[in-house]
């Protein structure tokens, strides 16, 4: 299995953009046929060198990841992160 997990810091770190960034993370759920399982969590201790949300999510296989990425659904939550996201950091591994 392979795990991906991308750390999401925010450029407007308020409450509700944050949950509403969460919520359209979590859209893809059952979306995504390569997307086995998906999870978006906001951090609850806060800091000026801390991300705000991590989003894993979990695939079978390297292929399926490509596959995930240029979904139209991914593309489209993409896309809204683009236009909140100050900075991100990923890591990809099997488990």
């Amino acid at each position: 299995m392979i795990v991906n997990n991308l750390l999401l810091k925010l450029r407007n770190i308020d409450a509700d953009t944050i949950k509403k960034t969460q919520e359209i993370l979590l859209s893809m759920r059952g979306k995504i046929e390569a997307l086995i399982d998906i999870q978006a969590e906001i951090n609850i201790r806060p800091g000026e060198s801390n991300y705000d949300i991590i989003l894993i999510t979990k695939f079978a296989s390297l292929e399926d990841l490509d596959k995930y990425l240029i979904h139209p659904k991914h593309l489209e939550v993409a896309k809204y992160i683009a236009s909140v996201l100050d900075t991100q950091a990923s890591v990809c591994y099997n488990l």
